[in-house]
């Protein structure tokens, strides 16, 4: 990494209030080139704080777009950090509203040329997609970091048509704890006390309306740009990592938006849920500020900066790799594809009758039976990997024992790059189930690495926009789309197929299930395999023309972390424990965002997170989750001291869910409010 200041323009920060038409003002945090040039203006509209929770990461680029020319602004969604008002669902109309009021504002302020950019990762990443969707004129070009154009599919709730027990509930707890936050009394005064009660006594948990939509209905239809992509006018950088649940939103945003003759670039290295130039595993590595502000300059100032020359996509291919929980660095190659149309793409099937089959339970003939324990799925891995230590899938051994297994010795090298697909006939005694597919690269020794994975719900393969019950005891087709990969299996190594029919805390377990039967006569693997192109053709040199510098930013926050609150200091960052009496095991995560920290402008910030899954190995009714959140925030110079406890659990019946999240907050230690909200919610496909 390398740190600079010495940009075109002096920065200067300006913190303001951006007026909406019902009279509500959201802060922003604006940094400013010192001209009296017009600039084009960025925005990054996000609920996560920007003035402590974000800090350090927003002046690693604000003030480097601010210092080559551009207004960069960071703004708190309503109800959220210093703005005013109630915090709202996410994504929901209010928050897009607000959005293109934001945006009209900045366009007609005296130092903006007109034209906006937006940009974001996660949270900023989808709501640059959404506005993008709603055409507002001043909105020229967004970049779109690990985000999903596909609310159902493709996010937190859920994968396959099953909900996600892991995200759905960690993110539920974690908004949670979001929206109990007071503002500031440095930005906001006074008022901070009863703005932060109004919130309060107003607010309501996300996860129960999450979970009371368990198919695609149009509650996950808004917000989702896959929709309509013809509504995006605005060019489009696409950003992602092969580590990161989302990247499958670049190629489909490559594919769709380039068939409708949008311009749109796509790029996905070897990064967790990251900027790509952030100093968090695993690398390696790039210059992405520069690599955006070309983009930005092609498209806000119209300058030549031979952005638009760059192939459709450059992707990292990994080479393969020993399985580990972190890696520092990756190995692996820059690729160039000038298209993208998944169905022209070379394809290689791989059929289960010829492979050698290492099933779990039983065999009859070309049948097998799939029966996993409840407990599968715990080297996994973290749905978000941000880069700590205890994030990626370890050795798939474990997990693979309990699945049943189909490898492929391979007599040379296959490079996947794209989306597998699993054609699986299966038979069920039961209504309910359903199977989840990895995709893992076996070394000789027998170590197993994670490759890629997806999953059906059975009730979902007719589609994920309604629940329809498997017929009992007939043969029928599931098709299993993976998550897309940049993955070279060497000649020598074996590629498995591993099927379960549990995957736990990553799916919620179904009632009633009790696995199923594989037909291996009838079931295949296909994966798009990218050729290795000759030294001298036209395509070797393409990928050899993708490059990137050395990674960039300005000088950081100067935020202290001290040793006895860093993150993973108090626990373990991931702990398995099994109970063998109770037949039970436990998981728990330690989320790792940050512990306590100490702002330069004298704010004292405390954070604790736990998150705790529990399943016994033969009850899929067992399965339940808790996680709870502490975080303090101090101004010992204005005496202000208020702190949170957020927790929320989830069980289950055959019949429902139910959640419980409790809120206690506190002002100087004294208990200011408190609250439980339980819902019972009626299981649909889930």
């Amino acid at each position: 990494m390398k740190y600079i200041d010495d940009f075109p323009y002096d920065v200067k920060i300006v913190e303001e209030w951006i007026p909406l038409s019902d009279g509500t003002k959201l802060w922003m945090k604006a940094f400013m080139p010192v001209t009296d040039e017009k600039v084009p203006a960025l925005l990054e509209y996000l609920p996560y704080r920007a003035g402590d929770w974000t800090a350090p990461r927003d002046h690693e680029r604000h003030p480097y777009y601010a210092g080559h020319g551009y207004a960069s602004i960071r703004v708190d969604i309503r109800g959220h950090g210093n703005s005013d008002g109630i915090p709202g669902d996410e994504y929901d109309e209010q928050e897009l509203s607000d959005g293109e009021e934001v945006l009209a504002w900045i366009a007609e302020q005296e130092w903006c040329t007109g034209d906006v950019g937006m940009f974001g990762i996660s949270w900023g990443g989808f709501n640059s997609l959404q506005l993008a969707a709603r055409k507002p004129p001043q909105l020229k070009a967004i970049v779109t970091t690990c985000s999903t154009d596909d609310r159902y599919d493709n996010d937190v709730h859920y994968l396959g048509g099953s909900m996600l027990a892991v995200d759905m509930h960690a993110w539920a707890a974690t908004m949670l704890a979001f929206e109990s936050r007071p503002s500031d009394p440095r930005v906001v005064g006074e008022r901070w006390k009863n703005q932060w009660l109004d919130r309060l006594n107003t607010m309501e948990p996300y996860i129960d309306e999450w979970m009371r939509h368990q198919t695609r209905d149009e509650y996950w239809k808004h917000g989702s740009a896959c929709e309509d992509y013809d509504n995006i006018e605005a060019a489009v950088f696409a950003v992602g990592g092969w580590f990161d649940p989302y990247r499958d939103t670049v190629l489909r945003l490559c594919e769709n938006l380039t068939s409708r003759g949008k311009s749109v670039k796509g790029l996905i290295g070897p990064w967790s849920h990251q900027y790509p130039d952030r100093d968090l595993r695993p690398g390696p590595h790039i210059d992405f500020l520069g690599e955006t502000l070309r983009f930005w300059d092609l498209h806000l100032k119209g300058k030549d900066t031979g952005f638009d020359e760059e192939p459709l996509l450059r992707a990292w291919m990994l080479d393969s790799m020993r399985p580990s929980s972190v890696y520092d660095e990756v190995g692996g190659t820059w690729v160039a594809e000038e298209s993208w149309n998944t169905d022209e793409r070379p394809k290689e099937r791989f059929t289960f009758a010829s492979a050698n089959a290492l099933p779990a339970a039983e065999r009859s003939g070309s049948e097998i039976r799939v029966k996993s324990p409840q407990d599968t799925g715990m080297s996994a891995g973290r749905y978000f990997p941000f880069g700590n230590a205890g994030d990626l899938p370890t050795d798939q051994r474990v997990d693979d024992a309990k699945s049943a297994c189909f490898d492929f010795v391979l007599d040379n090298d296959v490079a996947i790059l794209g989306n597998a697909s699993l054609r699986l006939r299966v038979k069920s005694a039961h209504p309910t189930g359903q199977a989840y597919v990895r995709l893992t690269d076996v070394a000789p020794d027998g170590s197993s690495t994670l490759v890629t994975r997806g999953n059906m719900n059975f009730s979902a393969r007719e589609g994920r926009n309604k629940a329809v019950e498997m017929p009992t005891d007939q043969w029928m087709d599931l098709d299993i789309p993976l998550t897309g990969i940049g993955y070279v299996l060497p000649k020598g190594h074996t590629l498995r197929v591993a099927v379960s029919s549990a995957y736990w805390p990553w799916v919620w377990p179904q009632p009633g299930a009790d696995g199923f039967s594989l037909d291996i006569e009838k079931s295949f693997l296909e994966v798009p395999v990218r050729e290795i192109p000759a030294e001298d053709s036209q395509a070797a040199s393409r990928d050899a023309a993708v490059g990137f510098g050395e990674a960039v930013q300005p000088t950081p926050l100067d935020v202290k972390y001290p040793e006895s609150g860093r993150a993973g200091a108090s626990r373990p960052e991931r702990l398995v424990q099994q109970d063998v009496v109770k037949r039970e095991t436990m998981l728990q995560v330690d989320p790792a965002y940050g512990g306590t920290r100490v702002y330069p402008d004298g704010l004292h910030y405390d954070e604790d997170t736990v998150e705790r899954y529990w399943i016994t190995w033969d009850d899929p009714l067992s399965a339940r989750t808790e996680a709870v959140w502490n975080v303090g925030l101090r101004r010992p110079d204005l005496d202000w001291d208020v702190s949170l406890t957020a927790t929320t659990r989830i069980t289950c019946s055959a019949d429902s869910f139910t959640t419980e999240s409790i809120v206690e907050c506190r002002d100087s230690g004294e208990i200011v409010f408190e609250k439980r909200w339980s819902e019972e919610i009626p299981r649909i496909a889930s």
